[in-house]
């Protein structure tokens, strides 16, 4: 899978944080990898100040470790979820 820094694919990405039950904050601090994520309180906080192609980086991290309840996912939405996950199992 190819990662398209634009601001669509960004916004496909806060897509699936939304029909998920992960909240996803843009918030300053100082995170060392550009996100913080806290699972238990199901949590994700990327760094507001971080260029396009560093929050399209900082999403695709954190849905690459995550697991989603792909049920509650639209078709589209499930099927881009699916490709990032399965870029795990990709070297």
């Amino acid at each position: 899978m190819e990662l398209k820094y634009t601001r669509p694919f960004l916004n496909k990405l806060e897509d699936i944080f939304a029909e998920s039950d992960f909240v996803l904050r843009y918030e300053k601090g100082n995170f060392k990898a550009g996100y913080c994520l806290l699972k238990d309180m199901k949590v994700a906080v990327v760094n507001k100040y971080y260029s396009l192609e560093g929050k399209v980086n900082c999403l695709y991290d954190i849905l690459r470790t995550i697991s989603v309840d792909e049920s509650r996912l639209s078709d589209k939405n499930r099927q881009l979820y699916l490709e990032i996950r399965n870029q795990l199992n990709t070297p």
